[in-house]
């Protein structure tokens, strides 16, 4: 069993009991570090597998946090529409079912089909121009090859959420959002510019106004959040660039 060690005694000498120790010491080392290293493997995979639930678990929330706002003020509208027998109420139904289809549906996977989002994106913009009429000018850009292409779901709808939630519903007067999607090879280029009213075209009161700053700025929180944990820092740029006039979003994003 252990050829290298010392031979047959008939008396323990310290030297006999000290090579013998050593012996039984470089046993019961080597057992313990397999011991310890199977022990450590295997709580990082349990700390690995609980921090990519966690991470689940936020992204998810995040995706969830869709101003529920929307839906009802679209609802009113289809209401609306039914009441005056409007042409209009089935198509913004069948647009209104797609959306949420989508949402709830379609976004569970880290990575959906960039076609997919662009026709969210769509049929968000077409439920908002039945909600605002004439008062609101919507400008839509899209270029570039979109086929095979990933994106992170609902990662730019809160942009084009927040242009409204900041431009069309404060103004009293007409206003405009540009948004373009542009594709150069794997690269998303994405920029949302909507206008801002002056103090006078504001609708809401002095203190409403403070209340809303307050409250403001979850949805671009919201996306940053959701951009730090799915890309590297190297994959996306993004600039956020509050004018006088207007708010402009600016996102370069590595695609899948």
């Amino acid at each position: 069993m252990w050829p290298e060690g010392p031979g047959e005694t008939s008396s323990f000498s310290f030297n006999y009991i000290m090579v013998m120790m050593l012996g039984e010491l470089y046993v019961i080392s080597f057992v313990t570090a397999i011991k310890i290293t199977i022990d450590w493997m295997s709580e990082n995979k349990r700390a690995a597998k609980l921090k990519k639930a966690q991470l689940e678990t936020e992204l998810r929330f995040l995706r969830s946090q869709i101003s529920p706002h929307f839906f009802f003020n679209t609802l009113n509208n289809i209401y609306s529409l039914s009441l005056n027998k409007s042409h209009k109420t089935p198509e913004t139904i069948l647009k209104l079912s797609e959306l949420m289809r989508y949402l709830i549906y379609e976004t569970k996977p880290n990575l959906q089909a960039l076609d997919k989002e662009i026709n969210c994106i769509q049929n968000y913009l077409d439920l908002e121009k039945i909600r605002y009429g004439e008062k609101l000018s919507i400008d839509l850009k899209i270029e570039g090859n979109t086929a095979n292409k990933e994106i992170t779901p609902m990662l730019l709808i809160p942009f084009i959420e927040n242009a409204f939630k900041h431009g069309a519903n404060k103004s009293i007067k007409k206003v405009f959002i540009k948004i373009e999607l542009i594709i150069k090879e794997d690269i998303l280029y994405f920029r949302a510019i909507n206008s801002l009213p002056k103090p006078e075209e504001i609708k809401t009161y002095p203190q409403q106004r403070q209340e809303a700053k307050k409250q403001g700025g979850i949805g671009i929180a919201n996306v940053k959040k959701r951009l730090s944990l799915c890309y590297d820092k190297k994959d996306y740029e993004l600039k956020i660039d509050k004018r006088e006039c207007e708010f402009l979003v600016d996102l370069k994003l590595k695609l899948e």
